[in-house]
């Protein structure tokens, strides 16, 4: 099966909205990265697509990547410098802990909306919305 079609339609609205939510109030901003597998360390793998989807050329450096390795079944949240100066040092842990209980249950799109929504609340706390804030990042889900 493509990784295209390992969410529904439905599923990807679910996840692009959360995404929107999640930078409604803050100037951070949330991509997610989905592909099939992951043949190496998962946070290496996150932060070559951190790095080849410009995620680090945000202003302020408070990009966040979801990264899901599908059939290998891996994922990876990684932040940009600026966002984990802010964070305390168990926060992703803390997220993942929460998307891994959903996906355990089957339920990928509500758990990776869950985390992105949480990952909003520290983007809204840490990097509130401006005026003149600008979508720096597509919020379209790219797929490997």
């Amino acid at each position: 099966m493509s990784v295209r079609k390992y969410f529904s339609e439905k599923d990807k609205l679910q996840i692009k909205n959360a995404i929107r939510a999640a930078e409604l109030n803050t100037s951070g901003e949330v991509r997610v990265h989905i592909e099939k597998h992951c043949r190496e360390d998962v946070l290496d793998r996150a932060a070559f697509w951190f790095q080849k989807l410009e995620m680090h050329k945000t202003e302020l450096r408070n990009g966040v990547l979801f990264y899901l390795a599908v059939d290998d079944r891996k994922f990876a949240i990684l932040g940009d410098a600026g966002i984990n100066q802010k964070v305390p040092d168990d926060f992703w842990e803390e997220i993942k802990e929460k998307m891994a209980e959903k996906f355990k249950e089957g339920l990928f799109a509500e758990g990776l909306s869950q985390g992105i929504r949480m990952t909003g609340e520290q983007l809204k706390a840490h990097f509130p919305y401006q005026e003149d804030d600008v979508n720096e990042l597509s919020d379209e889900i790219s797929y490997g």
